[in-house]
């Protein structure tokens, strides 16, 4: 591909519709990905965090355990995402001053990427959190929800710092 011609895009045909990418021939490799994600709060809903006196619970541990299940239902959400194994999955959830970051770690060994699976393991965890603090907060918001890291197969290691 030269430096002007448009990238091929993988999950479309020559025909312009979507098509799940045929992975069968590529070889299993170790993969990982992680991303991340912010839910902003407001400072009663950070105090409620922080004291332990969130209405509904433990919001923390809800939206950690949210983001474990989510990672492994992706393909059930994603259309053309591909049924993985998911081996493991990594949810941490730091509170700040004005909210709590996200990071989401999953681990494979598969044909393909497992990207997908981080970000919606971040975003339901994020979900779950504002459903837990929502009788504190109804401003709460999402942002920021990234891929950070990738490792593995043909395209290699990447970083957001990089």
């Amino acid at each position: 591909m030269t430096s002007n011609e448009a990238p091929r895009l993988t999950h479309v045909r020559a025909d312009g519709t979507a098509a799940m990418v045929d992975v069968s021939a590529k070889p299993v490799t170790a993969r990982s990905a992680s991303a991340r994600g912010v839910v902003l709060l407001s400072p009663a809903a950070i105090a409620a965090l922080r004291d332990g006196t969130v209405p509904k619970g433990d919001a923390l541990a809800v939206a950690r355990i949210a983001g474990i299940q989510a990672a492994k239902q992706t393909p059930a959400l994603i259309p053309l995402a591909h049924p993985v194994a998911v081996h493991a999955v990594a949810v941490d959830l730091t509170v700040h001053d004005d909210g709590v970051q996200i990071e989401a770690t999953v681990r494979t060994a598969d044909r393909t990427g497992i990207e997908m699976e981080a970000l919606t393991s971040v975003t339901v965890a994020a979900l779950a959190l504002i459903d837990m603090v929502k009788a504190v907060d109804k401003h709460a918001r999402i942002t920021d929800v990234r891929v950070v890291a990738k490792s593995g197969g043909r395209s290699g290691d990447w970083t957001e710092d990089a």
